[in-house]
């Protein structure tokens, strides 16, 4: 009796031997028979057919590492181990007590077959190469499917937790500033009320950041409503702003050409404060932070945002949008840097969205600058 026969022959037993391991799982504990048995006898007769499918030299280098049809979630269809992992991270299970289960039908196989061998057939290398290689690939293709739903639960939850923040966070604004307006208080009242009232617009932001975040985890990408604007306009009030909040830094605004063009004016204004923002955090203050502006060009305008101080290390810059990254900085930097993370990878997405383009260059002699190429028609 060959491998794939036995398993297919022994398969109640293989089950019952399944049931009494995923039993001991914490969060198996409340399940019935059917429940603890979900998917297992499709996965044991997927297995059993693939023993019996011929297989080239290449597939089977990507199943030795893990990465056949079905990882990923790419496949056509669902496999068994695929909707196995969906049932058992609904149920509670962690990635290891997945990973264990698989462990525990392995094991299960090869003691049968082990314990039958002297009365009938000793599977031969071949056969328990093929053997491994199936239950490794639905282990690959299991704990993906499990990790992409856990990465979108926690995603969703973030959203949530985001926008059942922002009522609460805008009273405490609201009445902070009803407090900076009062005409009774002292200065001393005034100036805490005045410290709540910032303290609430960042969150604000960091909320705003954290909800553009979890929409692009997520797939629905930034909203954008384009319409016609002039980025002269946007800037000019990115930097009034940032010189508000920031009179320590000296920040230069130069603008030459046609600067109209058809964008969502809101978003492109998120952009110069993102960047003007990573500036002050991490520029120096003695060189000024200059934004210029280039509308020469008919079909794009040009944005750069430079700053001096100590450049971005050359190994973080292939990363320096990628969300929650931090450039390597020094200790102040990183101890009044009250960010997520986030604001260079929603700055470049919101370019992206509009068609355009945001790099960035940084050396000790030039400073680092960033570049913005946005199409005048989104």
């Amino acid at each position: 009796m060959r491998l794939h026969e036995f398993i297919t022959a022994n398969v109640e037993a293989l089950l019952d031997d399944w049931e009494r391991y995923a039993v001991q799982i914490p969060a198996a504990r409340e399940m019935n028979k059917e429940e603890l048995r979900d998917h297992a006898r499709e996965m044991l007769e997927t297995i059993a057919k693939d023993l019996t499918t011929p297989q080239s030299a290449d597939e089977q280098q990507k199943k030795s590492e893990g990465a056949g049809q079905g990882k990923g979630n790419e496949a056509k269809s669902e496999s068994a181990a695929q909707k196995h992992a969906s049932v058992r991270m609904k149920a509670g299970f962690t990635v290891e007590d997945l990973i264990s289960e698989f462990c525990a039908l392995r094991a299960t196989v090869l003691r049968h077959t082990e314990q039958a061998a002297s009365k009938d057939h000793r599977p031969n290398l071949e056969e328990m190469t093929r053997f491994n290689e199936a239950i490794d690939q639905a282990v690959a293709e299991s704990v993906a499917r499990h990790s992409d739903m856990i990465r979108k639960s926690q995603d969703v939850f973030l959203s949530i937790l985001g926008h059942d923040l922002r009522n609460p966070l805008g009273a405490v604004s609201m009445s902070a500033q009803y407090l900076m307006q009062s005409q009774t208080l002292e200065s001393r009242h005034i100036k805490a009320a005045a410290m709540i009232y910032n303290s609430s617009k960042q969150m604000q932001q960091l909320i705003a950041d954290l909800l553009d975040f979890t929409r692009t985890r997520l797939g629905q990408g930034m909203p954008m409503k384009p319409e016609p604007a002039n980025i002269a306009e946007v800037a000019r009030h990115a930097v009034a702003q940032a010189c508000a909040f920031h009179p320590e830094h000296q920040i230069l605004l130069d603008m030459t050409g046609k600067l109209s063009g058809f964008w969502d004016a809101d978003r492109i204004g998120q952009v110069f404060s993102n960047l003007i923002g990573n500036a002050v955090k991490h520029g120096s203050a003695d060189v000024p932070i200059a934004v210029v502006l280039n509308g020469e060009d008919e079909g794009e305008i040009v944005a750069t945002v430079h700053n001096g101080g100590t450049p971005i290390p050359e190994d973080d810059l292939p990363r320096i949008f990628e969300p929650l990254c931090r450039a390597s900085t020094s200790s102040r930097q990183e101890r009044n840097d009250s960010g997520l993370g986030l604001g260079l990878f929603i700055a470049r997405e919101i370019v992206q969205a509009h068609g355009g383009v945001l790099g960035v260059d940084s050396s000790l002699a030039n400073g680092t600058t960033f570049t913005m190429r946005l199409p005048r028609a989104s």
